[in-house]
């Protein structure tokens, strides 16, 4: 992109009608963060229990004695090699925000289908410290709408992004999940984002669109994103 080149005032003025819009924008995501906490909530039926790397875990253990819960559903397929990049990269952004978010009364933990023995290889590898369990062959996944059967995917039914995506090839997505819990131990599940709606974990996008070249992005989305270890 070529950029004009102006005096201080010209740059003044374009700045300041840029800022107006963003105020403008400010303003907008304040009002729909304030929708998003007001959803309503559905109670959870189901007992899910995951194995993790000291014994199994429930949902509610997951709390720890926090009364809300953010759940990233990894994309990390039982058997398979692949380590998601896009994945890797939110939560590489984790370990920092957590020491901050877990202050608020908001607990974390990462959830993939793959045996606890994979999980705990990535994390090693990554380096990180957030808690990650194994939802197996439970239904979790499923039914959060991140894990998808052979049989729905050659039937053409696995959607996912609230319908948006139809998944042909891959038995798992990603996403994040958040669930509060009331004084009598009740869950509820809150809220859930898939595909671009976890950009909002990404504080290194936020940095790059401040930078002329953006999030420099020739190559298509995310095209330039790999694990930390192979830059």
């Amino acid at each position: 992109m070529q950029h004009e080149i102006v005096s201080r005032e010209e740059w003044m003025a374009a700045r300041k009608a840029l800022f107006e819009k963003e105020r403008a924008m400010t303003h907008a995501l304040d009002a729909l963060r304030a929708e998003r906490r007001g959803l309503p909530w559905v109670k959870v039926a189901k007992d899910y229990v995951f194995e993790g790397p000291d014994g199994p875990r429930t949902l509610g253990d997951l709390f720890g004695d926090r009364s809300q819960l953010a759940v990233y559903h990894f994309m990390l397929t039982p058997g398979s090699e692949h380590i998601c990049p896009g994945c890797s990269y939110t939560m590489d952004h984790t370990d920092a925000a957590r020491q901050h978010f877990e202050q608020a009364d908001l607990a974390f933990a990462a959830v993939s289908r793959a045996p606890v023995a994979q999980i705990e290889a990535v994390k090693a590898r990554m380096g990180w410290t957030f808690p990650w369990v194994s939802s197996g062959g439970g239904d979790f996944n499923y039914d959060f709408c991140v894990s998808f059967t052979a049989e729905e995917r050659e039937a053409g039914t696995a959607r996912y992004n609230y319908g948006l995506t139809q998944i042909q090839r891959s038995p798992d997505m990603f996403g994040v999940s958040v669930f509060a819990k009331n004084d009598a131990g009740e869950i509820f599940h809150s809220y859930s984002t898939y595909h671009r709606g976890t950009e909002l974990l990404m504080g290194a996008m936020n940095w790059l669109d401040l930078a002329p070249k953006g999030r420099n992005e020739a190559g298509g989305t995310m095209s330039w994103v790999r694990l930390h270890d192979e830059y």
